[in-house]
């Protein structure tokens, strides 16, 4: 007697992605409420109407590779002997060369600029 085996029915491959999208929003719904959430009477700063232009404590960088500071047309030597060894900001212009650039920050080390940061456009918006 030969037996005739029932067609075994394909099961539905939908049911396992179901189940691991489920798990995902599980996940994310937890991993989303770890932070703990701002005060609500805390109000944030609005920079939006800020204007960029550089700090008043900067050297400014000209294109021509001259240094100003305040808007006086200044040397590293001078600018370094009146101020304590502290960090140095200094704003390039756009044009100015590069090879200018690195030469000035440089000399500022050397004579006694704790560190050099150069504060470019993004910084100042």
């Amino acid at each position: 007697m030969i037996r005739h085996s029932r067609p075994r029915r394909k099961r539905d491959s939908t049911i396992a992605l179901i189940n691991v999208v489920f798990l995902m929003l599980i996940f994310f719904l937890i991993a989303g409420t770890v932070a703990t959430p701002l005060d609500p009477d805390l109000n944030l700063v609005d920079t939006s109407e800020l204007e960029g232009r550089e700090p008043p404590d900067a050297l400014v960088l000209h294109r021509d590779g001259t240094l100003s500071f305040r808007g006086t047309p200044v040397e590293p030597e001078a600018y370094m002997a009146g101020r304590d060894p502290g960090p140095v900001r200094i704003v390039p212009d756009r044009e100015a060369s590069g090879a200018r650039l690195i030469e000035v920050t440089g000399e500022l080390r050397r004579l006694g600029a704790a560190s050099v940061f150069v504060v470019t456009e993004k910084a100042l918006e």
